[in-house]
């Protein structure tokens, strides 16, 4: 479950598996969206829930760190209608027209606008886009559609790595992924799909088109990747620590026995 890797030709940057290494394990997930579509909770339910139908007698791992996504699988999901790439386009030009969506959203639907802080602006915008695509303000709508809570039982666990092992880890990866072609490949993805794609927004990418216009150098690009990787790390382990109840914490080999025990192999 990685809010990365669910995209095509994004392969650098992702980090996914290798098609070598896919050969003898099914993965899910990956390759699914291209890069002008949008990635959200409700598509990684789909896909796991289809994954399950797939696999019924066999003990599925849900890898990654879109933590967010899995949290709200878990809590449970409203129905929301699938909008065509018509209307997606549509609702976009509108949101886009706002002089401050913030204050519209607070308009229409004062209890949302409540909730959000006036400087989350992916949370304004996902109101505002069921607003757009319901016509009718999101309190209400999910007073209606009430949440599915998820219908299978999931055990959780989280990697505990100490500093040193991370920031050395990141190094690596970092240095790994330049290595690999990273610049060129968003340079690829960059010059042929929309600059408001999602995948752009993404650590690893955003930072390479700013070496690519010129307003980081390499040594740069290098260090704000490992920056914001380790921002986001510790982003990840606060939210995983905080977010779940019932969460088992530990190092490589403690998760591994861990995972064993739980599912019986």
């Amino acid at each position: 479950m990685d809010s990365l890797s669910i995209y095509k030709d994004i392969n650098i940057a992702s980090a996914k598996p290798s098609l070598e290494e896919r050969k003898n394990i099914k993965h899910y997930a990956l390759d699914y969206l291209n890069i002008d579509e949008k990635n959200n909770a409700q598509i990684f339910k789909t896909l796991l829930e289809d994954a399950i139908r797939v696999c019924p007698k066999k003990i599925l791992l849900i890898v990654g760190g879109s933590s967010f996504y899995l949290k709200s699988i878990l809590e449970g999901l409203s129905e929301i209608p699938k909008p065509s790439k018509e209307q997606i386009l549509k609702i976009e030009q509108e949101i886009n027209a706002l002089t401050n969506p913030y204050e519209f959203l607070k308009s229409i639907d004062p209890n949302t606008a409540f909730k959000i802080h006036y400087n989350d602006a992916y949370r304004i915008h996902k109101a505002l886009e069921i607003f757009y695509l319901t016509h009718t303000p999101p309190s209400e709508y999910f007073k209606k559609n009430p949440k599915k809570p998820f219908e299978h039982a999931i055990s959780l666990f989280a990697l505990s790595i100490n500093k040193d092992t991370l920031q050395n880890n990141i190094k690596k990866r970092t240095k790994n992924m330049l290595n690999l072609g990273l610049i060129e490949e968003i340079k690829a993805l960059y010059t042929k799909y929309p600059k408001d794609s999602q995948p752009f927004k993404a650590i690893g990418v955003k930072e390479s088109i700013l070496y690519l216009e010129k307003r980081l150098t390499l040594g740069e690009l290098e260090e704000a990747i490992f920056s914001n990787t380790m921002k986001l790390a510790k982003r990840q382990t606060t939210f995983n620590k905080t977010q779940f109840q019932n969460l088992c914490m530990g190092g490589i080999e403690e998760i591994k026995r861990a995972i064993l025990k739980t599912s019986h192999f």
